[in-house]
């Protein structure tokens, strides 16, 4: 049985951690948050130490790690919000913890660099979770395109809208130096996952680029990706928002569509169960998203010039 710590104990994800540490066996000793609405915590693991401060929950880890086999903190989880990923992954590090962190693991491409640093310096791993990869239709997916040798590139339309609401606009999320923006909150599970199956960029462009609304085109190794995002309801197909849905996931692989919207309810659970075999993913799996997101927020959006998503017509 290992110790486990988390950072971010009231988010929206924090529960699937708690879970997976419950699911594989481990114990949640200490857990961060600012807020203290985390209740959710009686349901996983009601003994746990909890704290407001993160001063306080860094002492805790301290005194932990100088109590010995079986007392010190083998794994810090960090959910918290995605600007502060770096720093709460260093803080576990320092404490003699492996790191397991919600993407996105950075936000900047040179932040990698300097994980990669205090993982020399500590000796300690910094793990983070990328379910999408272990989603059972998308390794089937990979292991069709690795075996095709023709040389083919793809034609790839993707499409993602998921409702929010004026909360948003509220929060960190919506502030894109705390959050990356939108293709970081909602696009980098599918920009991870295109490029860990058709290779890396080769170009980007931005076509159109709001608050609530990227879309843009991605040259990969080997695949054509035209790319919308929307946190918009109507970009919600009419039928669709008439049957009440607020979400819409639609990926086109060649004309024809690819399915994977089932099949999630473990997959942070399977994640922690190769983690904590030594084959979890680590910093350098974390440069081709960090680096696509990166870039796109920074870009100038060129307008409907050049090979565009198709619902761009309708903005």
């Amino acid at each position: 049985m290992k110790n486990f710590a988390l950072v971010g104990a009231a988010g929206y994800i924090a529960p699937r951690h708690m879970q997976a540490i419950k699911d594989t066996g481990n114990n949640l000793v200490a857990l961060l948050d600012k807020s203290d609405s985390v209740g959710i915590i009686d349901r996983y693991f009601p003994d746990a130490a909890f704290f407001l401060e993160s001063e306080r929950f860094d002492r805790h880890l301290y005194r932990l790690s100088k109590k010995g086999e079986g007392q010190q903190v083998d794994y810090v989880s960090i959910c918290s919000p995605n600007y502060l990923h770096d720093a709460h992954v260093r803080l576990a590090l320092r404490n003699g913890a492996d790191a397991i962190c919600e993407k996105p693991l950075v936000l900047n491409t040179w932040n990698l660099d300097g994980l990669e640093e205090i993982e020399k310096d500590t000796g300690k791993r910094v793990y983070h979770i990328l379910q999408l990869r272990l989603h059972p239709s998308v390794q089937q997916l990979k292991r069709k395109i690795d075996a095709d040798t023709s040389g083919k590139v793809y034609d790839i339309d993707l499409t993602y809208v998921t409702g929010r609401g004026k909360w948003y606009y509220y929060s960190w999320k919506a502030d894109k130096e705390r959050s990356g923006g939108i293709t970081t909150n909602i696009g980098v599970h599918f920009f991870d996952m295109l490029t860990h199956i058709f290779g890396t960029v080769q170009s980007s462009v931005v076509h159109y680029l709001t608050d609530s609304t990227a879309a843009g085109f991605l040259q990969l190794e080997r695949a054509r990706v035209r790319w919308f995002l929307s946190l918009d309801v109507n970009h919600v197909p009419a039928d669709l928002r008439a049957a009440g849905k607020t979400t819409y996931r639609a990926l086109t692989i060649g004309g024809e569509t690819f399915g994977f919207s089932d099949g999630f309810t473990d997959l942070h659970t399977e994640a922690y169960r190769q983690i904590l075999a030594g084959q979890g993913f680590g910093i350098q799996d974390a440069r081709n998203y960090v680096a696509i997101c990166q870039e796109i927020r920074n870009a100038t959006p060129v307008g409907l010039v050049g090979d565009y998503h198709p619902l761009l017509r309708q903005l």
